[in-house]
């Protein structure tokens, strides 16, 4: 099979961007050849495999995770993620959130798509897999050329109202251009971070937290958050409706790089062994699912994806 110019280049650029990203990816076995004819051979006649990916294919990238042994956020510092109900609750966690993902949004927004990216748009194209579900909320599917993809937990590139109760009013911004209303309200901010976490803020001093000035919602004056389903919250039932629609057309489920540990992807997991679907996982470590899978790998998704169906 031959690539397109552009299409080798992403690959090039995706390999070489790894030797300087992979700072998050945990200790890990090198995978085997067989381990890839084994997934070959799982998704052989299931052009509608649905594909739910984790943060362990980011990690790849250069995003942390929350839970890889080691080298997690919960590994490195004692920080939890933020809580939907301390938001809305808080002035004071909304500052903070905004000023360290105002810090980190350059960073988190230039991250690019790294192989398994790449691999799952070529996969889509040759339709071999029908669509793609992420936990994650960093756009690299988008990025890589995907087309249907389903954001479980929301995207860090919008920017919604959620009034002041959580009921907010229908309006939203880019989070491109919400960047540039921040830079006019705080002309002074200065880049003091010290650890990027994973859905894009960061860690900074207090003292560059309490002056940080953030913007009400200009049509009905609520709080502003990024479109992001944050601990505590729940997926959107529109969502989770079209995934269970994803589900049922399904031939097969193809898990990359998620523990599973949160409920909304292990769902997608027991839905489908309840529907007699087969299950495949790939993963560094052990997940929630692996009692439940037809096929587990131990492997780093990006090693054993690059030459997915290629002679």
């Amino acid at each position: 099979m031959r690539f397109s110019c552009n299409l080798a280049q992403s690959y090039v650029g995706a390999f070489r961007r790894f030797s300087s990203t992979s700072m998050f990816v945990p200790a890990h076995e090198p995978a085997l050849e067989s381990d890839r004819k084994r997934l070959e051979k799982f998704l052989e006649d299931k052009p509608n495999t649905l594909v739910l990916t984790g943060a362990g294919i980011s990690t790849e990238s250069g995003i942390p995770d929350y839970r890889s042994e080691g080298v997690g956020l919960y590994a490195r510092s004692n920080h939890k993620p933020i809580q939907h109900g301390d938001f809305i609750k808080s002035e004071a966690v909304q500052k903070r959130y905004w000023a360290r993902n105002y810090v980190g949004w350059p960073r988190f927004s230039s991250v690019a798509p790294n192989v398994t990216h790449y691999t799952l748009a070529r996969l889509e194209r040759e339709q071999r897999i029908s669509g793609i579900v992420t936990q994650n909320v960093d756009k690299l599917h988008t990025k890589a050329g995907s087309k249907s993809v389903v954001e479980l937990h929301g995207s860090g590139y919008t920017v919604v109202c959620v009034g002041k109760t959580g009921n907010g009013c229908n309006y939203q911004i880019p989070r491109h251009e919400f960047q540039q209303i921040l830079d006019q309200m705080n002309p002074h901010m200065e880049d003091k971070s010290t650890m990027i976490r994973p859905d894009g803020d960061v860690e900074l001093p207090q003292e560059y937290v309490d002056n940080f000035k953030i913007p009400a919602c200009p049509e009905c004056g609520g709080y502003l958050k990024p479109e992001i389903v944050f601990f505590g919250d729940n997926v959107p039932m529109p969502r989770i409706e079209r995934v269970v629609r994803m589900i049922l057309q399904s031939d097969a489920i193809l898990v990359l790089g998620s523990s599973l540990t949160v409920f909304s992807g292990y769902r997608i997991v027991l839905q489908a062994k309840e529907l007699g679907i087969p299950v495949a996982i790939v993963n560094i470590g052990s997940t929630r699912g692996d009692p439940a899978a037809d096929l587990k790998i131990a492997a780093r998704c990006g090693e054993l994806m690059e030459k997915m169906f290629i002679k």
